[in-house]
């Protein structure tokens, strides 16, 4: 016999609960969509002078849709910054839970390459067309340096060198460094990944018979 759901029930729960983590997702989606451009155009013709018309033009979306997700343009660069920490945050959480040695560093290392790279290279082009408005508007310099510290102190141990701790902090640091200094090369993006990817592991100290990890 078929089972009948009555109002309220957990099936019919259930049912709400997936269909509103689905729109959840598709949200955040849209959401980093609207990153994407809004960064590309901040970067191409300068944050001034773009506006939420043409962020929403090159998306295909309407201003009314876009205003449904961010209220300004300041607002899509703070959640910028907002979804760094956020990910700092998890790369901590995540090297706490793991075995401490040299393969966790070389795995942290890859992390933090693929943490600067998925949208860190167009965001620091971002960054240094637009000086100013990255000053006036980062919510959290400071708090980016502290969950840095924690993780320099997970990575290294208690027991790390001067050496060794400092070898570990130049390897993670060195990856944003890299991309800085590419700034201006007529290379790939892909090619400067690898390259910050290749000198970081160079540093990552007590690493001389770990291989590279497969992945995070």
């Amino acid at each position: 016999m078929r089972r009948t759901e009555v109002p309220g029930s957990p099936g019919k729960n259930h049912g709400k609960e997936r269909m509103t983590m689905a729109a959840r997702r598709r949200g955040d989606d849209t959401k980093a969509e609207i990153r994407k451009v809004a960064i590309e155009l901040f970067t191409e013709q300068g944050y001034e002078a773009t506006s939420l018309r043409e962020i929403a033009e090159r998306l295909g979306i309407t201003k009314a849709a876009l205003y449904y997700h961010f209220s300004s343009k300041e607002d899509i660069v703070r959640s910028l910054f907002t979804e760094h920490l956020d990910a700092l945050d998890d790369m901590v959480a995540w090297a706490r839970e793991q075995p401490p040695g040299p393969e966790l560093r070389v795995r942290a290392v890859d992390r933090m390459v693929d943490l600067a790279t998925g949208g860190g290279l167009s965001a620091m082009r971002f960054a240094l067309a637009n000086q100013r408005v990255v000053r006036d508007l980062h919510p959290g310099r400071e708090n980016a340096f502290e969950r840095l510290g924690e993780l320099f102190k997970i990575l290294a141990g208690p027991d790390a060198s001067v050496e060794e701790e400092l070898r570990m902090r130049a390897a993670l640091l060195s990856v944003n460094t890299v991309l800085l200094a590419s700034q201006g090369l007529e290379v790939s993006d892909e090619r400067i990944t690898a390259t910050a990817r290749d000198i970081a592991h160079q540093l990552v100290p007590g690493t001389g018979t770990v291989s590279r990890a497969d992945g995070p």
